[in-house]
């Protein structure tokens, strides 16, 4: 894993600190209604989009959920929150399946402090599970943009954080939805799970990571976070979440891919 990846957290957070050294302080610039009431500004805008396929079990749906529970909740993620511009960030979380099947678990809410990511934690961690369908990562993509639409915020950043643990396979073309989303001025990072062996009858295709790399991921200083099995996913997704808040990328690579091979972004049946 890249040099920046196995630094502790701690050393994140001090890099933080430093820049937040540097960061304009003053009165938020005025900014257009939404709703005749002025939107909040925050340091960004997060859509977390969950995969809830079929190819995820209840054991591993509900390491996911537990997943996202800690890490929103975290002293790491709660200070990174701290050093932002506005020391606030808006957060949505929704599971996706099938072109037609997004569930909100979890809509737009500001994070300010523990007991906000407190609040918006518990309502993911007790929303029922949901069984979905197929994997449509391109209609995940579209719905995600739909929500920025309705955010009621101003946000320095717009990001889409997708997980899954296979290919899209229903839907426009990936690669057609993320460059749409791109253009929106969103960036979309990954977290492609790679959790089975498999003898199922459905077929993830190898090297999850460089497709995610080569057909999901897009926007500027957009990244992957490859994990190899739900044991990893907590620290993972932390890591994922200080970086995404805080805006950094640094040296941070894209993705490490598995290797050096063109990637078919055309769903797979």
């Amino acid at each position: 894993m890249h040099a920046l990846l196995s630094r502790p957290l701690d050393a994140l957070l001090a890099t933080l600190a430093l820049l937040a050294l540097f960061i304009p302080t003053g009165a938020d610039a005025q900014a257009r209604g939404f709703a005749n009431v002025a939107p909040t500004n925050v340091d960004v805008a997060l859509v977390l989009a969950v995969d809830a396929s079929q190819s995820m079990d209840k054991e591993e749906q509900t390491l996911q959920r537990d997943g996202y529970v800690g890490a929103l909740t975290s002293e790491e993620v709660l200070t990174a929150i701290s050093y932002g511009r506005h020391r606030r960030i808006a957060v949505a979380y929704f599971e996706w399946g099938s072109l037609d099947q997004q569930v909100l678990v979890a809509p737009w809410t500001i994070i300010d402090g523990p007991d906000a990511a407190k609040a918006f934690a518990a309502r993911i961690g007790s929303a029922p599970l949901n069984n979905l369908q197929r994997t449509s990562i391109s209609a995940a993509m579209t719905y995600a943009g739909e929500l920025f639409t309705r955010s009621g915020v101003n946000a320095t950043r717009k990001v889409v954080d997708i997980s899954g643990d296979g290919p899209n396979n229903q839907g426009v073309v990936v690669s057609e939805a993320r460059d749409a989303l791109v253009s929106q001025g969103v960036t979309i990072n990954g977290l492609p799970i790679v959790i089975k062996e498999t003898n199922l009858d459905w077929n993830p295709i190898p090297q999850l990571d460089r497709y995610y790399e080569d057909c999901v991921i897009g926007g500027e200083g957009s990244f992957a976070i490859p994990v190899k099995g739900m044991a990893n996913f907590g620290t993972a997704l932390k890591m994922k979440l200080v970086l995404e808040i805080a805006g950094l990328t640094l040296d941070l690579p894209r993705v490490i891919p598995a290797a050096a091979t063109t990637t078919n972004c055309r769903y797979y049946e």
